[in-house]
């Protein structure tokens, strides 16, 4: 009886001592699971959002400032004269033409604080990131630059959008509008001096450089250069120019910033009267040290055989353009869409329309907000196909009215066009 219970005893003891081990090792296991979970979860989640960064795209808009009034044009147009007054007047010069373009909003001030912060709120809730402006310095002085200082950074919810440069230093010419078959009269020429220059990139880092909403890419403030052969001969030389160019960055450094991101707008074919094409443009990148490389506008690298071109046949061998520059220039190429391309209303509306060279030349036609929005998803699509290609692109233009490519709203389209680039970019 006694042995009976002993045994009893130590059976019951047993039985404790491996239920303890058993729930002990469910417990370690439960744990172990749960921790591999919590593991495997933060993992995707650090994952996803990596492929979320590497996959966001910065989307800016040229934007062309000669919608205000300007001292210049005021000498040379009269007072009170803006680009607004080509666009009122503009005309269809051919069948099936359509002109004038009316803006929706009317014809606003740019540098009026007011009227650049509803520009400003309409970007930012359709997915523009920062505008770029057209930029103009002359070895005289400054030209339209209201638009930006009095208007964009004046404006109250102007840290709400980054904003960039591209310095047009071409030349300035008597087109608003142009007479065929008459002197292009150079206004104000765009080659600089080494002097000025210097003073140029102090204005800069004083004035722009160090805003809080100036973009930058890769930390460092984006300036862009429009006319490669009108920068390189205003220093004479190559060497010259880079060393400009790495002073620039080393006063940029000393002000505080990164440095300089150096991005240069590379055409094929010239557009404005006196525009110079560069033959070696992956040499001349390489050995002036640009950190990218972009475009203006779809026809400086497309022939417009037709009057109205069809936008996608424009597109697809914009396309075939973007391939050969991605392949050649040895830098990030950062895509364009052209929203359409029109400068009739800069030709003088008492001469009779032929497609002879600028502004009297061939359109984009069939640019339908639909056609737009399917442009700027193939961009989308192709700049996302390679894990490792750029991330920003730009759009000609917000305001271009008389090229006839602008984002601002129309009282044919309304907001269409700005719609598709917050549906396929923001939504």
């Amino acid at each position: 009886m006694k042995k009976y219970s002993t045994n009893t005893k130590l059976a019951a003891s047993l039985k404790i001592f491996f239920g303890l081990i058993l729930m002990t090792s469910v417990s370690s296991c439960t744990e172990v699971k749960v921790e591999t979970i919590e593991k495997t979860e933060k993992t995707e989640k650090v994952e996803e959002m990596a492929k979320s960064d590497k996959d966001d795209i910065t989307v800016a808009a040229y934007y062309f400032p000669n919608y205000h009034e300007d001292k210049r044009n005021a000498e040379y147009h009269g007072d009170g004269w803006t680009e607004w007054d080509l666009v009122k007047k503009a005309q269809p010069r051919f069948e099936n033409h359509h002109q004038p373009n009316v803006p929706a909003w009317g014809y606003t001030d740019e540098a009026s604080p007011v009227d650049m912060a509803q520009k400003i709120k309409a970007a930012v809730d359709h997915g523009v990131n920062a505008f770029i402006f057209d930029w103009y310095m002359y070895e005289d002085g400054p030209f339209l630059e209201r638009g930006l200082d009095e208007g964009f950074l004046k404006a109250e919810n102007t840290e709400d959008l980054k904003f960039g440069l591209m310095w047009a230093n071409h030349d300035w010419l008597d087109i608003h509008p142009y007479t065929r078959d008459t002197e292009q009269k150079i206004l104000y020429p765009g080659k600089v001096s080494p002097k000025r220059f210097d003073e140029i990139t102090d204005h800069l880092i004083e004035k722009y450089f160090n805003l809080p909403n100036y973009w930058k890419v890769d930390g460092k403030p984006y300036f862009s250069v429009y006319d490669l052969k009108t920068f390189i001969e205003g220093f004479g030389s190559l060497e010259a120019t880079k060393a400009a160019m790495d002073k620039m960055r080393e006063k940029a450094k000393a002000a505080g910033l990164a440095g300089i991101h150096w991005n240069l707008v590379a055409w094929g074919r010239p557009i404005l009267p006196g525009e110079r094409v560069p033959t070696n443009y992956p040499e001349l990148i390489k050995s002036l040290g640009f950190d990218s490389s972009t475009s203006y506008v779809w026809i400086h690298h497309v022939a417009l055989p037709e009057t109205q071109t069809d936008f996608n046949y424009v597109r697809d061998k914009y396309f075939a353009h973007w391939d050969k520059a991605k392949a050649e220039y040895g830098v990030p190429y950062y895509p364009n869409v052209t929203m359409c391309w029109d400068a009739s209303p800069r030709t003088d509306l008492n001469t009779e329309w032929e497609n002879l060279g600028y502004p009297y030349m061939n359109k984009i036609g069939n640019n339908t907000p639909e056609n737009f929005k399917q442009a700027l998803q193939l961009t989308k699509d192709k700049m996302l196909a390679d894990p490792n290609g750029a991330r920003i692109l730009n759009i000609n233009c917000w305001n271009e009215w008389t090229e006839g490519s602008y984002l601002e709203p129309d009282i044919v389209n309304g907001m269409k066009y700005l719609e598709a680039v917050k549906t396929v970019f923001k939504e």
